[in-house]
């Protein structure tokens, strides 16, 4: 459906996008995932044909989309701000895209009631955007987008405005509707959950390029470097040397998969792969922080020699700020990095 054939963006001397190779397949879901700067906005920008590229292609269905403007591209966009018109009710702003198209007000009727009552707002036609909620403009601002039956439906931070429980809730529907629809869709966010939650696919970018692409599963339990695994949020990561099915860590010896190549790397333990023990059983710290995290703890500890570390602990095991532990590793928590 989507390919970007090495796409560059400069703005003046900074390069934003560097040679992006992407693809989205037909009815697939991809969500382009990345700190401030890395370029993902642009790049949805490029795709919608609101920023020009300075080298490269983008083709949708296989044609090349140089030539053909915005409103031309029969994509759909969907911005943070939602971008709704404050002079129009509901139906005036779901009907836009529709008018644009020519289409006959029964026809408009019949799809802005069939597209109300799919995003959860069915009768709402006659309501003041003004008087609608946040997420409740999100859905109308969504019903907008997928008015015209876009081929591909591209949102830009599409939950960033809404609060923490109606963010989770909204995702759980939006893939669902997605998947009902058959949609193809490109998302970027900043949101690790949100994206997890969302994508079929998971693009992670860092300074205009692409560090990691894959499943959820896949990014989440091998991070193809440092930076990704920092980004998504594992902090317990020092340098390592592979001999044999354990690495030599400032930590002690750490146990790695089978089949790991010896020699220098770095290693990942996440905070699940960190057992609270004894101190005769494991390496020996003392507890400096521990965070709530609604079914676990976090805990965080201080070893003797090297940087502090994470663990996630079971509510009624987890030890207390204080109190002199053992960490003992697990190996199938443990991901070894370039």
């Amino acid at each position: 459906m989507l390919r970007l054939d090495e796409v560059t963006v400069r703005f003046g001397e900074r390069t934003v996008l560097d040679a992006v190779d992407l693809s989205v397949a037909e009815h697939e879901t991809v969500c382009v995932l990345g700190p401030s700067g890395s370029g993902k906005s642009t790049l949805l920008r490029v795709v919608a044909g609101l920023q020009r590229a300075d080298a490269g292609r983008v083709l949708l269905a296989g044609k090349d989309q140089s030539a053909v403007p915005t409103h031309r591209r029969g994509v759909g966009l969907m911005f943070q701000d939602h971008q709704l018109f404050p002079q129009r009710d509901v139906a005036g702003n779901v009907a836009f895209g529709l008018r644009m198209r020519g289409t006959g007000r029964a026809e408009s009727a019949r799809r802005v009631a069939e597209l109300l009552e799919l995003v959860g707002l069915p009768g709402a036609q006659r309501r003041p955007v003004g008087a609608l909620s946040g997420g409740e403009q999100q859905r109308v601002a969504l019903a907008r987008a997928l008015a015209p039956e876009p081929r591909l439906l591209m949102l830009d931070e599409p939950l960033g405005q809404l609060d923490r429980s109606l963010r989770e809730r909204l995702v759980v529907e939006l893939r669902a509707l997605f998947g009902r629809l058959g949609t193809t869709v490109l998302a970027v966010t900043h949101d690790q959950g949100e994206a997890f939650a969302l994508a079929d696919r998971v693009v992670v970018m860092r300074d205009g390029h692409i560090a990691q692409a894959g499943t959820p599963l896949e990014v989440w339990r091998r991070p193809a470097s440092e930076f990704v695994a920092r980004f998504l949020g594992f902090d317990n990561v020092v340098p390592a040397t592979v001999r044999g099915e354990c690495a030599e860590t400032v930590w002690g010896r750490v146990p790695v998969p089978r089949g790991t190549p010896e020699g220098a790397c770095r290693v990942l333990v996440r905070p699940a792969g960190v057992r609270i023990a004894s101190v005769a059983e494991g390496l020996a710290c003392d507890v400096v922080a521990r965070t709530f995290r609604g079914d676990h703890v976090v805990v965080r500890l201080r070893p003797a020699d090297g940087p502090e570390l994470e663990a996630a602990c079971a509510l009624a095991s987890a030890p207390g700020v204080g109190d002199r532990v053992g960490a003992v590793f697990g190996v199938d928590e443990v991901a070894v990095l370039p």
